[in-house]
């Protein structure tokens, strides 16, 4: 609403150029008011975008090296990441120099997550999106090596994560992921899907309810990128939501909710 009036205002008192200027800001007041502080100013929306890519890319690489070698899998992963979010050649370069950078034995990686917290760190959804990144990187050759696990901790630590919210936080992803190609069919399937929601099978419907309200919130496209998620990464945050909507449909199913 307010980048329309902005946009008419700034017109009527600059021209076309005080439109456009109308429209950004009122759209910076639209997202205030949709998601509070956390909302992005897009005069420097390019800025926190950039510093979110280099800091994915490069952790996957320190990650990916946790436990002494890259393996295929971790690199095919890297690559399909690269794929869905659609990079250009040149993008797609850029992002492999991080992930060897990141990979590099004596590289020092606090420096980046340094600037991430110092840019991003005051909105919640874009930590908790790199760290469901990393998460999903450490897993993809289906184990997760303790080094890994150990590497994961220390990023969740400088995230503002405390111990617990790092492992419930680990517990859903890691059960989400079941989920990735819909519902399965094994007999531990309804298990992983409570587990998926961060609940249990003594949860009321109700409080299963208010869990996948708050994931899918947390997932949501127009949400994360008004927090500065850049565009091409919505793609791999709509996939996660997909894998929570299978983990909830399974559980109504059981339930008959």
């Amino acid at each position: 609403m307010f980048k329309i009036i902005g946009a008419l205002l700034g017109y009527y008192f600059l021209g076309i150029f005080g439109a456009l200027l109308g429209y950004i800001v009122g759209s910076f007041i639209d997202r205030y008011i949709a998601y509070g502080a956390g909302a992005i100013n897009p005069l420097t929306n390019a800025h926190r975008q950039t510093v979110f890519i280099q800091t994915v890319f490069i952790l996957m690489g320190k990650l990916a090296k946790a436990d002494g070698h890259i393996s295929q899998t971790e690199i095919s992963h890297v690559e399909d990441f690269i794929q869905k979010l659609g990079m250009t050649p040149e993008h797609r370069q850029q992002a492999i120099a991080l992930f060897k950078q990141g990979a590099a034995a004596d590289f020092d990686f606090e420096p980046q997550l340094n600037e991430f917290m110092a840019v991003c760190g005051h909105t919640n959804s874009l930590k908790q999106m790199l760290l469901v990144y990393l998460i999903v990187m450490a897993v993809s050759d289906a184990r997760l090596d303790p080094a890994e696990e150990s590497l994961l901790k220390s990023f969740a630590l400088r995230l503002g994560y405390d111990q617990l919210a790092f492992r419930q936080l680990l517990d859903m992803i890691l059960n989400q992921s079941h989920f990735a190609g819909g519902q399965p069919t094994s007999a531990s399937a309804l298990d992983d899907a409570y587990k998926a929601l961060g609940v249990t099978k003594e949860s009321s419907d109700q409080e299963i309810k208010r869990a996948y309200r708050k994931l899918m919130s947390q997932y949501h496209p127009d949400k994360l990128m008004g927090q500065g998620l850049p565009e091409d990464m919505i793609k791999v945050a709509t996939a996660q939501a997909q894998e929570v909507q299978a983990a909830y449909d399974l559980i109504k199913k059981s339930r008959n909710i």
